[in-house]
């Protein structure tokens, strides 16, 4: 088996959760897009209303397109959708505290900030939404 192959395999074995990492980068794409649209018109002094904002675009894209395309769940989606929101705020909460011990408390660059912010909670986000908000009902 040569390397393409493997890589191949790899992907295949674990389509559900590099699809969610594309959901996520698209989600979080969006998140940091209206942040930065939202700073761009109304300054930096916003940063956590951009990032309400931002997070709120984010995770309705996410959801829908998890719930409908990647994990294929048409039941229960008020709940699922309830339970996606719960995660949200989670997530959100993390990154509104990183964004005010990063930028409030160190004075970093606000984008800077804001990428780490999201890299942690991707990481949080899926492992919860993996194991409570997608998991199959029996």
């Amino acid at each position: 088996m040569n390397l393409v192959e493997f890589i191949q395999k790899q992907i295949a074995s674990r389509r559900q959760f590099v699809f969610y990492c594309l959901i996520g980068a698209g989600g979080a794409a969006l998140d940091f897009l209206t942040f930065s649209l939202l700073i761009k018109f109304f300054g930096s002094g916003h940063y956590q209303a951009a990032n309400a904002a931002g997070y709120a675009v984010g995770t309705v894209f996410s959801f829908k397109t998890n719930a409908g395309l990647n994990f294929s769940t048409r039941d229960r989606l008020a709940a699922r959708f309830l339970a996606f929101c719960g995660v949200a705020v989670l997530g959100w909460a993390l990154s509104a505290n990183l964004l005010a011990l990063l930028v409030g408390k160190f004075g970093l660059n606000v984008f800077l900030s804001k990428l780490a912010a999201l890299f942690a909670v991707v990481l949080l986000q899926y492992n919860l939404n993996r194991r409570l908000t997608f998991r199959k009902t029996t």
